[in-house]
C-alpha cells in the first residue's frame, strides 16, 4: 500500500511537471528524480505562498490557477501569472530581493515546489533547464522595464486600457463570435496598483470602455469585443 502511495505521488508530480515546456529537454530519468524531491500543495483562493520558509527560498511550479506577486516592502502588485509558469525564481538571481516578494492565489491552484538550492544543483547539470529559466527571468526583467516606460511616456487612461486589453487576452479564451472572455480576478485596488494609477481612475475608466462598447464587465468577467 506505502508503495502504491508513493508511485501515485510521483507519477502525479511527473505529470504536473510534463505541463512545462522548460522540462522538455531534460529527459525521463532526470524528471523522475525531480519528482522524488518535489514537494506538492493545494492553495485556496486568497491563500498566501510564502516564498521562503525558515531561511529555506524555494522555487514554485504553477500547475493550476493563477496567482498574483506582491511587493512585501509597499503591497504593491508586480505581476500576475497563470498556470504553467514559474515564481520564486529570484533566489536563483537576488536573494535580498527574494525576501520581498510574496504570492497570493487568485484562485484555487495546485504548486509544486523545490527548493533554490537543489534547483541550482539541477541547473548546473542541465543547461538547457539553466538557459530556460533565465529566459523567464528576462522576460520579468523586460516586462518591469515595459512598466517603467509606459509611467513615462503614457497617461493613465492608455496604461489602464493596455493593461486590461493584455490581461484579458492572456487569461481569456474567445467564443464563436470572436468575443473573449476572462474571469475578473483583480479589484479596481489591483488594477490601479499595477497601472500606478488611482482606484477612482480606473473606475472611470473602465466605464468608459464600456459605454465605447470595447470591453463589458461585471463582477465575475471582463470579455472584449472584436474589432470590426
Amino acid at each position: 500500500m506505502v508503495f502504491v502511495t508513493i508511485f501515485m505521488n510521483t507519477f502525479t508530480k511527473y505529470w504536473f511537471l510534463e505541463g512545462f515546456n522548460l522540462f522538455n529537454k531534460l529527459g525521463r530519468i532526470t524528471m523522475l528524480r525531480m519528482c522524488e524531491i518535489l514537494e506538492m500543495d493545494n492553495i485556496e483562493k486568497g491563500d498566501t505562498i510564502y516564498l521562503t520558509d525558515k531561511n529555506k527560498k524555494n522555487i514554485f511550479f504553477l500547475k493550476k490557477g493563477t496567482v498574483k506577486i506582491i511587493d512585501t516592502q509597499n503591497h504593491n502588485i508586480k505581476y500576475i501569472l497563470k498556470k504553467g509558469n514559474i515564481f520564486g525564481e529570484l533566489s536563483l538571481y537576488n536573494e535580498e530581493a527574494a525576501t520581498k516578494e510574496k504570492a497570493i492565489a487568485l484562485e484555487d491552484s495546485v504548486i509544486c515546489f523545490i527548493e533554490s538550492e537543489r534547483m541550482e544543483q539541477i541547473m548546473s547539470k542541465h543547461k538547457s533547464l539553466k538557459n530556460e529559466i533565465l529566459k523567464l527571468y528576462g522576460i520579468r526583467i523586460k516586462k518591469l522595464e515595459r512598466k517603467l516606460h509606459d509611467l513615462v511616456y503614457k497617461d493613465s487612461s492608455t496604461r489602464i486600457q493596455e493593461f486590461i486589453t493584455d490581461y484579458i487576452n492572456q487569461f481569456g479564451n474567445p467564443n464563436e463570435k470572436g468575443i473573449v472572455t476572462a474571469k475578473n480576478m483583480l479589484s479596481h485596488k489591483d488594477i490601479s496598483s499595477l497601472t500606478n494609477t488611482s482606484r477612482q481612475t480606473v473606475s472611470n475608466v473602465l466605464s468608459q470602455l464600456r459605454t465605447e462598447n470595447i470591453i463589458d464587465y461585471n463582477s465575475k468577467y471582463y470579455s472584449l469585443t472584436p474589432k470590426k
